[in-house]
């Protein structure tokens, strides 16, 4: 076999792709969204067909292995590898043309199947097949796992909406297959014409879901057509490399309405989901009240629901007449349905919690029996989980009797792993029982290959395997999968993890790729660094995958010094969206403050972490030296050392007084129990309010914190404000990775603030944030830091708690500007967004990160970045807003971002109001 450097070296010389043979390139490529690792050897984008072909020529002539890779979103480990690694998402994924009147598109692999149905929505299509990783899959993809989706009742799988397939082997041959002979390998045609028999009684009986294997392979005979293309489909690339493909396009029904059922239990639900076939359902989706939690509120009575979408009203209801249910509820408003189906969405992450904080696994993610058989094989399957003292939360696509499930496995300890095995094997036997498929819609990879002999016996194996060697007689396409596969309890990822709390964390990240997708899509937040710059190794997935390699230590191996992860993580603004909307709650943003934590240990740090993350103690000295206005003269014509030059490499102006000296000046003010102040405070009915002083807040916008003292007090309530001593949340330590300072300071804090009277009002987002969760988390011992979280408030939630009766002025104005993104990941904006529409503010604001983030957007050669991430969401806004439009922005980065791009001036919502007092 080649060495790999001289792999490289030939592949440069005859592609016009990237070719990398980095540490980054290789870790980012281990693994998948399942529980599967494998090294590859490196990683080549090809630009097109012929670069397809010259690396599976280069890579034939040297013996190495190839893996064709798209999202990176498959379940069950086939989408890693030993080998090459084709990444076939950076130049092969365009839309090359559509044909609204024939109803198809010819699409190359790596195009994202979002992107497919965004481009045909014009004409009234889409196209079928719709897996819930929609927004980052890519049709390679969906043609490699045969992927289906909660559609398929409707339309079918993939292999049932692709008609030609251009497709080049190991060794560079190329093939354009469709339906007959034309275009196969040699051999193929004589392969199946000698298996007639054991292909046309050996298979499983058909149902639409039979996805495991090669089962389509029965799609080759005469009288089914001989669809080639059909029967590739499916074949998790141990064939060939798809580098076109032609698919069908379906219409999309005008107004289609939701009709949700409610059963008894999750049996009923399951046996009742055959009955409605016949009313030509476009879904059939099933869930049981263990999944659906608290939202359960929102349905209709019952212990287990059939979310059954009809193409129009009249089916819906002549299908709720015909429904056997104990409660039904039929939802034609767009907005409505949306809401519900969010429910079903938002069941997928919670399948990977426990109720106590614990992880579930994939392994056994899509298995489908007939769905005639559905409730007992339900049934029984719950008993197996019981037995072996496993649990899991069934739900999927109950119309075809594919169920999702993720189980809590230990798949670290040798007991645990063993148990692992013997529930997979008795599973396995399960499934088979009911005439059903090990996978029905995601492939079978390295979880259940070895299992396949249960479900098809040893003459179609091999079968299975002479096909295979007729298309890759070399063997080296995806080897170890579907055909000789490996063991399922092999190369498992969680393996190379030291056994450390850390680890644990980053093992989280089960690579499901929700960070990777390219549209902000309203409130969402993660991950802003990617959809700026497209790099894998700036989604969240990207970096988890990195600091996993970096634990590991066998490709990442210069450890917590490690030059590729922090280069990943220089990108990372820190937002916290991943942490609300990663499916799994991955917080990378935590994760990169303990990485800097190590990286920089015992080093001098980047000058910025002493400018910025130092930002409290030096406005603290300026204050005291009463030196503002010196300092705003002198940083006007000399740049800051330490922040970005773009920027004018200076911070925004100070105030020439801060929001605590002018406290102490008013009427009334008197030092209470350990340096809290409040004037007047009798005259407040409503009880008394701790008024956080932030450093934002403190001197760099007192306005926020005079107008919050106005507006609290309007609303009866008294305000205390910490006067003496510091008090500081620690942000921008933490975002700094200086740990061991954020810790002194929060321990300070917590000892010059005491037990505070009633709520802490904290202005700033992000030190509310900090105070409610990094706080508890870096001082888990101390209890007064989880009193002092629990305490913690934002403006809008202290209103609407402790003044419920309160009535804010009616301002009647459009509003614009942007919810703080770490109020959207960590605190919630529900009651802001009330709290304004009874204040007669309308709009929403928008999603997003504004790309400042704290100290981010101030760092030398961050600007390109920031600025793009304003123009996702925020900046669109606000030049779409009519101009007498009020412009709110809690988060102090995100009005000096306003003010720095936008040429506006933003205002906390405390100061919206007070205007209108």
């Amino acid at each position: 076999m080649t060495s790999p450097g001289e792999l490289e070296r030939t592949l440069r010389e005859n592609l016009r792709g990237e070719i990398d043979f980095g540490a980054a390139a290789r870790a980012l490529t281990t693994m998948d969204a399942s529980n599967y690792r494998r090294v590859p050897v490196g990683v080549v984008a090809p630009r097109d067909a012929d670069d397809v072909a010259a690396a599976l020529t280069v890579c034939a002539e040297a013996g190495v292995p190839v893996l064709p890779r798209g999202g990176g979103t498959s379940i069950a480990g086939q989408a890693t590898g030993v080998g090459v690694v084709l990444d076939l998402t950076r130049h092969m994924n365009t839309l090359v043309s559509v044909d609204p009147e024939a109803r198809t598109a010819v699409v190359h692999p790596g195009l994202v199947l979002d992107r497919l149905r965004d481009a045909v929505r014009p004409y009234g299509l889409t196209f079928g097949p719709d897996p819930s990783t929609h927004s980052r899959c890519t049709l390679g993809g969906m043609i490699g796992n045969n992927a289906c989706g909660a559609h398929s009742v409707a339309w079918g799988t993939t292999a049932d909406n692709v008609t030609e397939l251009a497709v080049t082997t190991y060794g560079g041959t190329s093939h354009r297959i469709g339906t007959g002979w034309a275009g196969t390998p040699d051999g193929l045609r004589e392969l199946i014409t000698g298996h007639l028999g054991p292909l046309r009684t050996g298979m499983p009986p058909g149902f639409s879901r039979r996805i495991s294997g090669y089962g389509g392979l029965d799609a080759l005979l005469p009288e089914h057509g001989v669809q080639v293309a059909r029967a590739f489909c499916g074949s998790e690339g141990t064939l060939g490399v798809v580098t076109e493909a032609v698919v069908r396009l379906v219409e999309t029904p005008r107004a289609p309405v939701l009709a949700v059922l409610g059963y008894a239990d999750e049996s009923a639900a399951a046996e009742a989901a055959a009955g409605l076939l016949p009313h030509g359902p476009l879904t059939v989706e099933g869930m049981a009240q263990d999944l659906v939690g608290d939202t359960a509120a929102r349905l209709p009575r019952g212990g287990a629901w059939l979310f059954v979408e009809m193409p129009d009203e009249g089916a819906a209801r002549t299908l709720l007449r015909a429904a056997d249910a104990v409660d039904r509820a039929l939802v034609t408003d767009p907005a409505e349905q949306r809401a519900l189906w969010r429910i079903r969405e938002d069941a997928a992450g919670t399948a990977t919690r426990m109720p106590d904080g614990g992880m579930a696994w994939p392994g056994w993610e899509d298995c489908a029996v007939p769905p005639a058989r559905l409730g007992a094989y339900l049934r029984e399957f719950r008993a197996l989980l019981a037995a072996h003292g496993l649990r899991g939360s069934p739900y999927g696509h109950f119309g075809e009797g594919c169920v999702h499930v993720r189980i809590d496995f230990d798949l670290v300890s040798a007991p645990g792993i063993a148990r692992f095995r013997t529930f997979s094997e008795e599973l396995a036997d399960l499934v088979v029982a009911h005439g059903g498929s090990l996978s029905g819609e995601h492939g079978d990879g390295q979880a259940r290959a070895e299992l396949l002999p249960k479900m098809y016996g040893p003459d179609l194996i091999r079968l299975f395997g002479a096909y295979k060697d007729v298309w890759d007689p070399a063997g080296g396409m995806n080897p170890g999968t579907l055909v000789r596969p490996a063991r399922l309890d092999e190369n498992l990822r969680f393996a190379v993890l030291p056994a450390t709390p850390f680890a644990g964390e980053i093992a989280r990240c089960v690579g499901v790729a929700k960070c990777r997708t390219t549209d902000p899509g309203g409130a969402s937040v993660m991950c802003p660094s990617y959809r700026v710059t497209g790099e894998e190794r700036h989604s969240t997935r990207g970096r988890a995958r990195l600091l996993h390699e970096m634990l590991a230590g066998e490709i990442v191996t210069d450890g917590w010094r490690s030059t590729e992860v922090a280069e990943a993580l220089d990108l990372c603004l820190a937002c916290k969206g991943c942490r609300s909307d990663c499916p799994v709650g991955v917080d990378m943003a935590t994760y990169k403050a303990e990485f800097l934590h190590h990286h920089w240990a015992g080093r001098i740090r980047p000058l910025s972490h002493y400018t910025l993350g130092g930002l409290p103690d030096w406005l603290r000295l300026i204050a005291r030296l009463r030196a503002a206005g010196a300092v705003n003269a002198l940083a006007r014509r000399v740049p800051v050392p330490g922040l970005d030059r773009e920027r004018g490499g200076r911070l925004p102006e100070l105030a020439r007084e801060p929001f605590t000296r002018w406290w102490a000046r008013q009427p009334g003010a008197a030092k209470g129990a350990k340096g809290a102040s409040g004037p007047d405070r009798a005259s407040g009915s409503g009880g008394a309010v701790t008024l956080w002083p932030d450093t934002f807040t403190q001197y760099l916008n007192p306005s926020a914190g005079r107008a919050a003292t106005q507006v609290l007090r309007a609303a009866g309530l008294s305000v205390e404000v910490p006067t003496a001593g510091r008090v500081c949340c620690g942000l921008t330590y933490v975002s700094t990775g200086r740990l061991d300072r954020a810790r002194t300071v929060l321990r300070r804090t917590l000892d010059t603030l005491g037990e505070p009277a009633g709520p802490v009002v904290v202005l700033e987002p992000s030190c509310a944030a900090a105070l409610r969760a990094d706080l508890p988390a870096l001082l888990p011992d101390d209890p007064r830091a989880a009193r002092l979280a629990g305490a913690v408030r934002t403006f809008a939630e202290t209103l609407e708690e402790y003044a419920p009766a309160w009535r804010p002025p009616h301002l009647d104005r459009k509003v614009v500007g942007q919810t703080h993104c770490h109020q959207h990941a960590v605190l919630g904006d529900g009651p802001d967004r009330r709290l304004r529409e009874r204040a007669g503010l309308t709009g929403e604001l928008s999603g997003g990160c504004c790309g400042l983030a704290g100290n981010f957007g101030f760092e030398p050669g961050h600007h390109e970045v920031s600025v793009a991430c304003a123009e996702e969401q925020l900046l669109p806004a606000l030049r779409a807003a009519p101009p007498d439009a009020l412009i709110q922005a809690d988060g102090f980065s995100c009005r000096t971002q306003i003010a720095q791009l936008g040429g506006a001036r933003a205002r906390h919502l405390a100061e919206l109001l007070a205007e209108g007092l």
